[in-house]
């Protein structure tokens, strides 16, 4: 069975206020983070699909594919999406493997051999191996559906560049974690690993309009990443 959900901005507070208790150096990430936003979006296949938009582009890029991708398949609906052509598919600007990810997850929603309602209901190790057989979704991008779109209170995108960033400065460790260290040191923060990288995003997006008030560019800004502005902050 799967644990907790993270479903309100009160689930937020519990799990910032267990995770301080929990590792003492997040006291300060907590106050430069300001308010932790917490991004929950309906699950379903256009959850996934948005999500699979974001991968490996920036977030303004992501933003522009889906605003396409809506007006050329309207609703996101699997049929739509599966119907695609080659043309709609080049002036919505996806690439042609990720114009293959989303046709493999719409046909496969529609074959009955994906459900990702059903995914938001299932322990995440099981969920994440059945949105990862899928050939072109990544381990991020099946647990950043889990975040966002299932509410799973104890996933941790170790692999974002965001959060290893975040958490090296952060942290004030040496070098920045790379994915592997970062999944160890994230294991300290369980059962809330879930609100440990919101925490973390909150804290990026800080550095970054900190550093974005300053004359020279910085490597945090130029990040890739853009999980953390995957979904528009709640009304």
């Amino acid at each position: 069975m799967r644990g907790r959900t993270i479903e309100t901005p009160d689930d937020i507070a519990e799990g910032l206020e267990a995770l301080v208790r929990i590792d003492g150096r997040l006291g300060d990430v907590v106050e430069k983070a300001g308010p932790v936003p917490l991004r929950r979006r309906t699950p379903g296949f256009e959850g996934l699909a948005r999500t699979i938009v974001a991968q490996m582009v920036s977030k303004a890029s992501a933003a522009a594919i889906w605003g396409r991708l809506l007006e050329e398949a309207p609703g996101c609906k699997p049929v739509r999406v599966a119907g695609l052509s080659d043309a709609q598919c080049r002036r919505i600007g996806l690439s042609r493997s990720k114009e293959m990810t989303l046709k493999r997850a719409a046909e496969a929603v529609l074959n009955g051999s994906l459900d990702p309602e059903a995914l938001c209901h299932m322990p995440a190790e099981a969920a994440i191996a059945a949105m990862t057989a899928l050939k072109g979704i990544g381990v991020w991008t099946a647990e950043v559906y889990l975040l966002f779109c299932a509410g799973h209170g104890d996933v941790f995108p170790a692999g974002d560049l965001a959060l290893r960033r975040a958490a090296g400065r952060a942290l004030r460790l040496e070098e920045r974690p790379d994915e592997k260290t970062l999944r160890e040191i994230a294991r300290r923060w369980r059962p809330w690993r879930s609100v440990a990288a919101r925490l973390l995003w909150a804290y990026y997006s800080a550095e970054v309009r900190e550093l974005g008030r300053g004359a020279r560019p910085s490597a945090v800004m130029r990040s890739r990443s853009n999980a953390a502005g995957l979904l528009p902050p709640p009304a």
